[in-house]
């Protein structure tokens, strides 16, 4: 144990701090405590900055220990541990899976992360049959789900756009991309779950047993349990797909578009929206990966419009099937996109699905990957989006240099109200994401800024936005951002994590004190 708190001195050097004292260092039996746990994993001390990054870079909060756990009875172990340490302790409990997070949500100060990706013990199981799914740990890559399930003929029905992200990350949270609109988020196509609550107990929980926890736990930001496993439904997997991207030159046509296709029986598979404001290139940048005829089409293409709006679409087919060129022609013909800016290619269904992670490769070649995010991503309501585009798009944003702009369509119909995502009361709202790269500190503040402002002119027209990934720092915001149902949300919290050991980032119940800084 000397050892052990000989890691720490050097440590906090490391960081930088002139001496060490009790509030930065726990006490001796705190640490002897967890060193004698049995464990088939261990605890490291050497990636504890490591542990207080995430893909945001905007905040940075180290823990005293990071867990690798080695079964889920590591995990289990742990956190009963920190639960029979009892109220008076402020030591937490963070699962960290891709650290994907964007404000420090997936860091614990102070405390223990618990790097989900180690935990390899619970191995992937494709199960085939009429009602097909594949259990798969709640620390596996989503690419690997795709991977392993392609091997069947058989892939997971709803995605997110970036496949390099944990099942218990996403589910956490909800899993959204252009396919939400016909079979829902991720959440909605879970059949079964392993958790470890804030107790340290392992339950398994499905619609039908032990459902409380299992619909708390499904967009639940993490604050009911862990996520070890997951039985995740299948169907069977395309071979190809074609990839179409067309522009629009006003608002108004591009959303009755997209709303018309999500309410048709016979539709695309995916349908997504990009807005740009004053990018040069546009063309040159869009059909990057398209076919190489494509530019002379573009060069019929001019406008001097400031917006400009991308509907992209895909449809899944086999070769060997007949009519599906017909269906896609007959689709595009119902809709009023400019038509010289028509696009389109065929890639196999992983070539799609896993498209940002070439894009990821380029950039970090660059060294333009691991840069500050301060993305903001928001669900507005139908009946107020055209309110919001008018102001946000052009005028408190003059462009879009630094990142996509998403905006696209979800039906509330396909969203499970039991579990613990809310949603705006319509049955269409819009998924806006904005999505930027912030180059230096003046960058990070102007884009924060531009943040506030589209939060403020939101609250402030009365829009009725519902922010995803939520990002809060006071009990207020949250109070308002579940509304009517923040009773549930708080009663869950205490049947399932009463002493707020878990998913300390997140800010909705604080362990420790509640004047953490937003960024260090």
């Amino acid at each position: 144990m000397k050892q052990l708190l000989l890691q720490y001195l050097k440590l906090f050097l490391l960081l930088g701090l002139s001496r060490v004292t009790t509030e930065h260092v726990p006490k001796y039996d705190v640490l002897a405590s967890l060193g004698t746990l049995p464990l088939d994993g261990h605890f490291s001390f050497h990636d504890l900055p490591a542990a207080a990054r995430d893909f945001g870079n905007l905040s940075s909060f180290p823990p005293v220990a990071v867990l690798h756990p080695g079964s889920v009875a590591d995990i289990a172990r742990t956190v009963r541990h920190v639960f029979l340490m009892g109220e008076h302790s402020t030591l937490t409990v963070a699962a960290r899976g891709h650290g994907h997070s964007l404000y420090g949500q997936s860091q614990a100060a102070g405390g223990i992360v618990i790097r989900m990706e180690s935990l390899q013990s619970v191995k992937m199981q494709v199960h085939p049959g009429a009602s097909p799914y594949v259990d798969a740990s709640g620390g596996e890559l989503w690419i690997n789900v795709l991977n392993k399930t392609l091997k069947y003929g058989l892939a997971p029905k709803s995605w997110t756009d970036y496949l390099h992200l944990t099942v218990g990350g996403t589910l956490s949270n909800a899993g959204v991309s252009g396919q939400t609109f016909r079979h829902g988020p991720q959440i909605s196509n879970v059949n079964e779950l392993e958790i470890v609550t804030g107790r340290g107990d392992i339950i398994t929980c499905s619609p039908e047993q032990n459902s409380d926890l299992f619909h708390a736990a499904l967009g639940g930001l993490g604050q009911f349990g862990i996520i070890t496993r997951a039985r995740i439904a299948l169907e069977p997997a395309p071979q190809m797909v074609r990839w179409i991207r067309v522009l629009y030159l006003d608002f108004m046509s591009l959303t009755e578009d997209q709303e018309m296709l999500i309410s048709a029986e016979k539709t695309f598979d995916y349908i997504e929206g990009f807005v740009s404001i004053n990018r040069t290139g546009i063309l040159n940048n869009w059909r990057s990966s398209f076919n190489p005829q494509d530019p002379e089409r573009a060069s019929q293409f001019e406008t001097d419009r400031k917006v400009l709006f991308c509907l992209e679409m895909t449809k899944n087919f086999n070769p060997e099937e007949a009519g599906i060129m017909e269906q896609i022609h007959a689709l595009l013909s119902q809709l009023r996109y400019t038509p010289p800016s028509l696009f389109h290619t065929d890639v196999t269904y992983m070539e799609f699905l896993d498209r940002v992670h070439s894009s990821e490769i380029k950039l970090r070649a660059k060294g333009l990957w691991e840069v500050p995010h301060p993305w903001l991503n928001l669900i507005i309501p139908r009946s107020t989006v055209h309110t919001f585009a008018k102001q946000v798009f052009g005028k408190i944003l003059e462009d879009n240099n630094n990142g996509p702009i998403l905006l696209y369509p979800v039906n509330k119909s396909r969203w499970d109200n039991r579990t613990s995502v809310v949603l705006p009361d319509e049955e269409v709202s819009y998924l806006v994401g904005f999505l930027p790269s912030a180059m230096g500190p003046h960058s990070i503040k102007r884009t924060l800024n531009l943040n506030n402002q589209i939060i403020e002119f939101s609250n402030k027209a009365s829009i009725g936005v519902k922010q995803y990934l939520p990002h809060y720092s006071t009990e207020p915001e949250w109070k308002a951002h579940y509304g009517a149902r923040w009773d549930a949300f708080q009663q869950r919290k205490n049947t399932y994590d009463p002493l707020a050991i878990l998913a300390p980032g997140q800010r909705i119940f604080q362990k420790t004190p509640a004047s953490l800084p937003l960024s260090s």
